[in-house]
């Protein structure tokens, strides 16, 4: 019979033979620490009868040993990789081995039952145990030292020297984990902190050489190729800092990818690589730190439903809800190929979450009347909506109908079947707009605030600017445009916009989830605006770019576009919440029939022309400027901004 060759095979062949050969290795490191407990005992010579005693009990010595540590798991343990844990595991199986020799000495040996074992004095136990200790740890931490400290010395000019941004728990697990690689591809010359209490410390075997201040003088110093620093650990002010003094002195920055990063990427990473720097380094504020517990009271064992599913938003906020462990999550979205890259994802976790895939419409009635008997969802997050401005310019109606009309049918739904809490994601342009978008987001606003004065569902909405990298935004368009070799396109050397990450607004939505009674109006704090065309040469520059060789075209507001964006009407009055980096935008109530009066008018021109819908929204909405994004607009927007 003929059996095929398998790559299998080989496989297996190769892990046997690994086997039995860290078998034999044990084997003889077992006889030598059982020899030296005799050489020792024996006054280190080699007179006397001990040598024949040796011979008669090394090999049930070996057997024993051999099966504890195996049955231990501490003969499949690479001595290249040896951790803390793994001496740890050392000492246990040591004295296991040690308590087995004693109870066959006491209970074979000593009555005869083992003919052919001589007795042998129970101090050569406890020496056989420090010595096994001794020879298997130090031979495994000598290995490893080896290979991570003398090799890259030798290999000098392979490998490249790094200095690491950071001495806490992480800047150690990001120099041993380094230092740790198969081919060990860096030389950590230290760490650089601002804590003072560390200063001239060692961590991981290096010495904190000194603070963020002093990194280009230890580049120059120490002849630093690349400078390594963790995602999120520093603020983008303090990044672009850093990034800076580096590029002056010749050394590259390149960071280690944060736990979020590598789980969006891969569910179960198993191999950790730097990356170069992004533009979300650079714009990135202090970490967010969130209330879990009130999170977890919000969500663990409930069912939440995410409208919007696969956009960029509406799957960020259907991660982070996974992270606390509802008893389903429902995927509501429209568009089947972006709910299929979401299910795609998540049917790869382990362990697999409880989660449902739901093509639907918000503004299909019947769908949606079946959803929500179907699966009474306790919490809803509305993140579905038209947000592109010039899009919605030219098809105001398709505005009104998905963000305005299927808001108040989810809204009213949401209300008859009980959800417990309803949150909308709504946006910044809804403060003065200018865009039928903007527009069309104020609306749904107003819908959702004046139901909540008559039902038991909390309607909460949470309104922020933009975020970084979502689908359609301005930094893909610029990569892109860079990609193509340019120009990049800005629409006016002054334009300014808020930012933030998706996963910062998504984590800051669920907290703002957990406040209030319903009603409120939460305003995320998004920090300083940002000019569009700063963050067009900062995408040059972190493409190894020169200024010159990207041309940035300036080419006119577009319909709708605002100069400056703001987060809060000028009757609306900012109050503190429980969260540093959430607040309440406070003002009264609109009535809700006078809000359903107002969408009864708006129902009647959706049929018509654009400009229509435009001239019924001035009609009706105070707020929305006439001639939106017109240049006569521009000085009053920067006025009002100031």
């Amino acid at each position: 019979m003929n059996i095929p060759f398998s790559k299998t095979a080989l496989s297996v062949r190769r892990v046997n033979g690994r086997a039995i050969r860290l078998l034999g290795a044990h084997a003889l490191v077992f006889a030598a620490s059982l020899f030296l407990a005799f050489f020792t005992m024996g006054d280190f010579s080699f007179e006397g009868n001990w040598l024949a005693k040796y011979a008669a009990v090394v090999p049930w010595f070996i057997l024993i040993k051999l099966v504890v540590f195996y049955a231990l798991g501490l003969c499949h343990v690479s001595w290249g990789r040896v951790a803390f844990g793994d001496l740890t595991a050392l000492l246990w199986a040591a004295t296991m081995s040690l308590l087995v020799f004693a109870f066959f000495d006491s209970f074979f040996v000593s009555r005869g039952w083992a003919p052919g074992i001589p007795r042998i004095r129970r101090s050569i136990f406890l020496l056989d145990w420090a010595c096994t200790i001794m020879l298997v740890g130090g031979i495994r931490t000598l290995w490893r030292s080896l290979r991570e400290e003398l090799w890259p010395l030798l290999a000098r000019h392979k490998a490249k020297t790094a200095l690491i941004i950071g001495a806490d728990h992480a800047g150690e697990i990001i120099a041993r984990n380094l230092t740790a690689a198969s081919n060990n591809p860096y030389l950590i010359v230290g760490f650089v902190d601002d804590d003072p209490t560390l200063q001239h410390s060692r961590v991981a075997g290096r010495e904190v050489l000194g603070t963020l201040r002093d990194v280009a003088r230890e580049v120059i110093k120490r002849g630093v190729d690349e400078v390594i620093v963790q995602s999120g650990q520093l603020t983008g002010r303090r990044f672009r800092t850093l990034l800076d003094e580096c590029a002056a002195v010749g050394a590259e920055v390149k960071v280690l990818p944060g736990i979020d990063e590598l789980l969006m990427a891969n569910p179960n990473p198993s191999r950790v690589s730097l990356r170069s720097v992004e533009i979300k380094d650079l714009l990135r504020r202090e970490p967010v730190q969130l209330d879990d517990a009130a999170i977890r009271s919000l969500i663990e064992g409930r069912v939440v439903m995410v409208t919007g599913a696969g956009g960029s938003i509406g799957s960020e906020v259907c991660r982070q809800v996974i992270r606390f462990k509802p008893k389903q999550l429902l995927l509501l979205e429209r568009n089947e190929n972006s709910l299929f890259l979401v299910e795609q994802e998540f049917g790869r976790l382990d362990p697999r979450p409880a989660f449902e895939p739901l093509i639907g419409d918000i503004c299909d009635e019947p769908r949606m009347e079946q959803i929500l008997a179907t699966y009474t969802p306790d919490v809803v997050f509305h993140a579905a909506a038209h947000k592109h401005v010039p899009m919605m310019e030219w098809n105001p109606a398709e505005a009104i109908k998905n963000n305005v009309f299927g808001t108040r049918l989810l809204a009213r739904l949401a209300d008859q079947h009980g959800v417990k809490t309803f949150v909308m994601i709504s946006t910044d342009k809804a403060v003065n707009p200018t865009s039928v978008m903007g527009c069309s987001k104020l609306l749904a606003e107003r819908f959702v605030q004046a139901l909540s004065t008559a039902s038991r569902t909390k309607f909460i909405v949470v309104r922020f600017g933009n975020v970084l990298a979502s689908n359609g935004s301005v930094v893909p368009t610029f990569q892109e445009q860079i990609r193509r070799g340019g120009p990049i396109t800005v629409t006016h050397p002054g334009i300014e916009r808020y930012f933030m990450t998706i996963p910062e607004a998504s984590q800051l939505v669920l907290q703002a989830a957990t406040q209030g009674d319903g009603g409120e109006i939460f305003v995320l704090d998004m920090g300083e605006s940002v000019k569009i065309v700063d963050l067009a040469r900062d995408l040059i520059a972190l493409s190894g770019l020169e200024p010159d060789d990207i041309e940035i075209v300036y080419t006119g507001l577009r319909p709708g576009e605002k100069l400056f964006e703001e987060l809060y009407f000028d009757d609306e009055r900012r109050v503190a919440t429980r969260h540093a980096k959430v607040f309440c935008a406070i003002h009264r109530p609109a009535d809700l029939l006078a809000v359903e009066s107002l969408f009864d008018d708006l129902a009647d021109v959706l049929e018509g022309k654009p400009e229509a819908v435009r001239a019924r929204l001035r009609d009706l909405v105070p707020e929305y400027g006439a001639g939106a994004g017109a240049a006569e607009a521009l000085p009053q927007q920067r006025a009002h901004a100031k």
